[in-house]
């Protein structure tokens, strides 16, 4: 195995060495990652991590080197990585997406490309480079297909189409490409079906060494459905909540507040937080299935000025309902018009009490360390405005 980083590659016994702590003008994000791999290819047993925290707190988490290690040769099974294929690391070193992805280079000995995590990971890439292997949060995977896919557009120049088609190459070159960390909406799921490599979307956790199941977005086998990893075994509590143990939780039960429905092939269909659900007029109405529907009308209807914008789903105190249905929406409020059609829209497709009531929108949704959205600090922001 080795890493390149800006053209230079190191080899395992570089990175043991130290041979890169000398080298100018390496980011931080990449001296994480070098340090981060020395540690792991001096041996140690043992590794702290940081939730995002997006369902909690920011925690700290320690994990063995046993668990992550059984998770990447778990994940090399069911992708069919190989020996000698490159895997772009392209999230951040601190965390554990960005972590593993170091972690299955050094089991699975890969040749390991590392970029820094940002909105196009594509963009400092040498021509005619070949990339086997990536994991993408949603925002990334959806500017790569922003452009791949821009050479069906009649009006773009020459260069955005040479740019099209270079970066079309490189996803579609791909033995699999992973996207997690996040929810993927309606329009980039509609994006995902147009690529020929293999898709898979992850669920997981930082407490179970990044995903523990995948779901396959395209091509004959896209499926609703997450499949379990091998060796991972699942179970629901008396409130339908999702419970995992394998060999990467270290042979412990971990218990969830994810809401799911297991089917008898052993797969399972996420539903939402548990801790999600608003309770409107005695209606119990999961969040995560309100945003679905919002962004598929948001990606059916662009006119309607909700698509390519970030909205969440709340519950605000009401007298009579107990709690109202609202959609906060990032950025300048949508014209009359639009937010009336909008809120018409959203009752035609959602059972009554589920739709939202009204729209209250923020100049910025907070946002956690990995870039996700932060509910409780932007409804607290909500408050305070």
């Amino acid at each position: 195995m080795y890493i390149e980083v800006g053209g230079t590659r190191y080899s395992a016994d570089e990175i043991r060495a130290g041979a890169w702590m000398a080298a100018p003008g390496l980011s931080a994000n990449a001296r994480a990652a070098l340090d981060f791999t020395q540690a792991w290819l001096r041996g140690d047993a043992s590794f702290a991590v940081r939730t995002s925290g997006s369902t909690g707190d920011p925690k700290p988490i320690h994990l063995t080197r046993q668990q992550m290690e059984a998770s990447a040769r778990a994940t090399g099974a069911a992708l069919g990585l190989a020996s000698g294929q490159v895997a772009l690391v392209a999230l951040p070193a601190h965390y554990i997406a960005g972590r593993m992805m170091l972690v299955r280079g050094c089991v699975l000995d890969l040749e390991m490309l590392l970029v820094e995590p940002a909105g196009d990971p594509f963009a400092d890439l040498a021509e005619g480079a070949h990339i086997d292997f990536a994991a993408f949060v949603p925002l990334q995977l959806q500017a790569l297909l922003d452009v791949a896919l821009v050479a069906s557009s009649d009006s773009c120049f020459p260069e955005d189409t040479a740019r099209a088609f270079r970066y079309r190459r490189l996803l579609d070159g791909m033995r699999a490409i992973l996207v997690g960390g996040g929810p993927v909406g309606a329009t980039l799921e509609t994006q995902i079906a147009q690529l020929v490599a293999p898709v898979y979307h992850t669920y997981g956790m930082t407490e179970t060494a990044t995903h523990v199941a995948l779901r396959r977005m395209n091509g004959p086998d896209a499926t609703g459905r997450f499949a379990p990893l091998p060796g991972v075994a699942i179970g629901a509590d008396a409130r339908g909540c999702l419970h995992v143990t394998g060999p990467m939780t270290g042979g412990a039960m971990i218990q969830t507040n994810d809401l799911v429905e297991i089917h008898r092939d052993g797969s399972f269909a996420w539903l939402g937080r548990w801790d999600n659900v608003i309770n409107s007029g005695g209606v119990k109405v999961q969040v995560e299935q309100v945003e679905a529907a919002a962004a598929q009308v948001a990606a059916d209807q662009p006119e309607l000025g909700l698509a390519r914008r970030r909205f969440f789903v709340a519950g605000l105190p009401d007298e009579r309902l107990g709690q109202e249905v609202v959609m906060l929406v990032e950025g300048p409020p949508l014209d009359d018009d639009q937010q009336s059609q909008l809120l018409w829209a959203l009752g035609q497709e959602l059972p009554r009490y589920h739709a939202p009531r009204r729209l209250l929108y923020l100049p910025a949704f907070a946002d956690t360390t990995t870039g996700k959205i932060d509910r409780r600090q932007s409804m607290a922001s909500l408050h305070q405005a």
